[in-house]
Parts: C-alpha cells; sequence; structure tokens
C-alpha cells in the first residue's frame, strides 16, 4: 500500500451536514431521525479527495460525536497535515500520531487521503487495498419496531426487495419475542441479531434461548468495552458471538480472537481509525479463518463507497450491512446512487479513488457549518 507522491496538501474544507432519514431507525441507544455527519474536501494541486466522519449526534455507539470530531479535525489533525507532501497512507498516518483516540475523525482524512493517492495512481480504493471482488454480498440492518407485527411486516418488505440476509436490532424486553417471530415467519432467511451492548452475563439464558434459532451470529451483546466476559458467554452458547464496539484495535481482535471471545468479526474502518487499520483486522481474522463483515452507520454514497472497497477483500464472507442508498436518503450528496443487484450484492466502484461524484449542490443544501483550513494563510 505504498503509493507515490501526489503533491502538497494545499486545503482541507470541513463541511457539518444534517441529513433527513428516508424513515427512522431505532436502536437500544435511541431513534435517528436525521443524520449529522462531516465531510472532508481535501485538496492538493491536482487532485480533490473526499472522506466521511461517521461521528453521530449523541455518544451513544461511541464517545465520539459530531462535534467533537470537528473540534479533534479543525484544531488537531487538520493542522498537522496541512502542506505536507502526500505520498503515501502510512506517513500521512504518522502525522498525526501523537493524537490519541478518535478514531472516526481520524478515519475521515484518511478517507480522503486514499481518494487522492487512488485518482492520482489511477486504481480504485478496492484494488489499493487488495481487494478480490466486484461486487460484495449485503443485507439490511432493520431498527427495533414499535411492535413485533410491525417488524414482520418490515422484514418482509426487504425480503420482498431482494435482501438476503436480515439483521434485527435487539434490546431487553424486544428481544426472544421478536427474534423467535421473524424466525417461525421467515425459516430459511440468513438471520442475525445486534444487541449493541445493551446485556450483560446475568442475561446469558436470553441468548442460550436464542440457539434454537439457527442464528448466524449474535452481535455485540455485552459491554461495548468487554472482551473478557464476551469469552465466558461464548463458552454458554453454540450461536457464534460477533464482536463490533470491542474491537478498536488489531490488538483488540487478536486478544478477542485468542480468548475465543467471539467467533466473527464486524468491521467498521472508522471505529478503527480508518482503512489501514481495518485491513490489518481483515488480514489477521483471515490467516485464522475467522470470517469478517463490514458494519454501517447509515453513511451517504462517499462513506459507502469506501465499505464497499473494503468489503471486497477476501475474507469478508458474510453479508455486510451495506444496503442501497434508498434505503438511507431521498437525496445523496454524492453519485453514483448504490443499487441492491438480484442476488443481493452491490456492485464495487470500478472507478479511480473513492469512485463517487459529490454533487456540490445538495453539499450545500444539507451543509450546516463549514471551514477552510488553507496552506497559504
Amino acid at each position: 500500500m505504498n503509493n507515490s507522491s501526489t503533491g502538497k496538501i494545499e486545503e482541507i474544507e470541513l463541511r457539518h451536514v444534517l441529513m433527513r432519514l428516508v424513515e427512522p431507525f431505532t436502536t437500544s441507544f435511541g431513534t435517528t431521525r436525521e443524520r449529522s455527519c462531516i465531510i472532508v474536501i481535501m485538496k492538493t494541486s491536482d487532485y480533490t479527495g473526499y472522506g466521511e466522519c461517521v461521528a453521530e449526534t449523541e455518544p451513544g455507539y461511541s464517545y465520539e460525536t459530531t462535534e467533537t470530531a470537528w473540534h479533534i479535525m479543525n484544531d488537531f489533525l487538520v493542522p498537522v497535515v496541512m502542506g505536507h507532501v502526500l505520498t503515501d497512507i502510512p506517513a500521512f498516518i504518522k502525522l498525526y500520531s501523537t493524537v490519541r483516540g478518535h478514531p472516526m475523525a481520524k478515519a475521515a482524512l484518511e478517507m480522503a487521503a486514499w481518494d487522492i493517492i487512488g485518482k492520482a495512481q489511477g486504481k480504485t480504493l478496492s484494488h489499493l487495498l487488495g481487494g478480490i471482488k466486484d461486487r460484495v454480498k449485503v443485507g439490511v440492518s432493520v431498527g427495533i419496531q414499535p411492535d413485533t407485527g410491525s417488524l414482520i411486516e418490515r422484514v418482509n418488505r426487504y425480503i420482498n426487495d431482494g435482501y438476503k440476509r436480515i439483521k434485527i436490532k435487539i434490546k431487553p424486553g424486544r428481544d426472544i419475542i421478536d427474534t423467535k417471530a421473524v424466525r417461525i415467519a421467515f425459516p430459511d432467511i440468513l438471520l442475525q441479531v445486534d444487541a449493541n451492548s445493551a446485556y450483560s452475563l446475568e442475561d446469558t439464558g436470553i441468548f442460550q434461548l436464542m440457539d434454537d434459532l439457527n442464528l448466524l451470529l449474535i452481535e455485540q451483546p455485552l459491554s461495548q468495552d468487554d472482551i473478557y466476559e464476551h469469552s465466558l458467554l461464548q463458552k454458554e452458547i453454540k450461536t457464534p458471538l460477533c464482536l463490533d464496539e470491542s474491537i478498536l484495535s488489531v490488538s483488540h481482535a487478536r486478544t478477542a480472537l485468542e480468548l475465543n471471545s467471539c467467533r466473527i468479526i464486524n468491521i467498521k474502518a472508522p471505529r478503527v481509525g480508518g482503512l489501514i487499520e481495518a485491513v490489518k483486522i481483515h488480514n489477521e481474522c483471515y490467516s485464522r479463518s475467522i470470517p469478517v463483515w463490514c458494519g454501517g452507520m447509515l453513511e451517504t454514497n462517499i462513506g459507502r463507497a469506501s465499505n464497499l472497497a473494503i468489503a471486497s477483500l477476501a475474507g469478508f464472507t458474510i453479508p455486510s450491512d451495506i444496503s442501497a442508498s434508498s434505503r438511507y436518503y431521498i437525496e445523496d450528496i454524492a453519485e453514483p446512487s448504490f443499487v441492491l443487484n438480484t442476488d443481493s450484492t452491490i456492485n464495487v466502484p470500478n472507478k479511480p479513488g473513492l469512485g463517487i461524484e459529490v454533487n456540490h449542490k445538495n453539499l450545500d443544501s444539507f451543509t450546516i457549518k463549514r471551514k477552510i483550513h488553507s496552506s497559504g494563510k
């Protein structure tokens, strides 16, 4: 993943955008109706690259929020990369290596740098990362619905749309009954559940009851910062556990696998600080024959393009949460609009870099705050 020079970074613009979802999305954290994110526009003399920071308005999934990410990028990350020659990604991320934490903020800048390098070399992001697939298997994530009947209707709608893997969100009081109802209604569908850290070891019995429901996996049932107790839970159930929030680096992934805390890992590049670390986690899992998949964070088509690129690597064998663009926004800020193929796959972008074109008219209409950093000022 070494890359030739693309010139000095002359300008970085931050755009805080606010976009309304097609429909509300509810998890154990709460309900999201509008998505707040930060778009990074990085420019050298010849190229423009785009990145997306997926930090949310509230610190539910992560301690990072849109406001903290803006602060970290604006005051610490952008100033240290401004004016430097963009030669390769390892050298780029070394520039801000003294800044601890804040992986989502870092991942957004790294994504924009990858986009520029891909354009400069005339290579797709998938190619730069080592991807081998031109389309990736995807599924859909279904938020918690008002009642079980509504959940069945929503799942049926997505199955009719062509999704062959369904993930449902669960929380205490909305777990066994909902999951069993979906399984009875759709006995042959690939089905998994996501708890988003809403349970403790005292709830082991709930997950033992799920062993009879032929689930693909149970995602992150225990605390977001736990690895050890997941190993205790995995010993008590047959269904594979999948870790998400607990895995912030390849070191965390290695520890989890050594402890048998999970049998599957959800890789989200923004959660681990960027695509370089995501590839390291993929490689660690692939060497151990541990399947991985790519989780989603309600991304725009900018972030969705990046997700498709990483999911094109060989070890991503479980359908990823990279649903069609129309699942999220009526109007997006980038093109093309990603569509679901009849085999429940989405095509990987095949143009240099991220392979997308930003619709600046839409970007302007959704922007609520902007800041331009220039090496000439």
